[in-house]
């Protein structure tokens, strides 16, 4: 079995409705976000799934959440935008994404801060 990860990032500004203390408030992080893939076959010169390609993935799902009030999305209307649902989101858009390439998308791990981090892994 073969796993690899890539790495991006975005910024961002929310707020958790119904938290008590400083996140109630609007704030704004630049978000790490990880995602990896797993396979049991390598192709034809050796690679389980370019990281070129992962990574463009990766930076269109993001370019979304880019530099938005991430309450006012329509993937979080009726629910916070916490690091826990963003990356369960990230997860929906990069599954999508990988129908079909003989890969499978094994857990979104979501930063929003070098101390705090999130991974959702279904």
């Amino acid at each position: 079995m073969f796993e690899i990860t890539v790495t991006g990032h975005f910024d961002s500004a929310h707020y958790l409705d119904g938290y008590k203390g400083k996140c109630e408030e609007v704030h704004g992080h630049r978000f790490g976000v990880g995602v990896g893939v797993r396979g049991e076959r390598l192709n034809e010169i050796g690679i389980l799934y370019d990281f070129a390609e992962l990574k463009a993935h990766l930076r269109e799902v993001l370019g979304y959440l880019d530099h938005k009030p991430l309450n006012a999305l329509p993937p979080f209307q009726g629910q916070n935008p916490s690091s826990e649902n963003l990356a369960v989101y990230i997860y929906g858009e990069m599954e999508g994404r990988l129908k079909g390439s003989g890969v499978s998308l094994t857990f979104v791990e979501v930063h929003e801060s070098p101390e705090n981090r999130v991974r959702y892994a279904p």
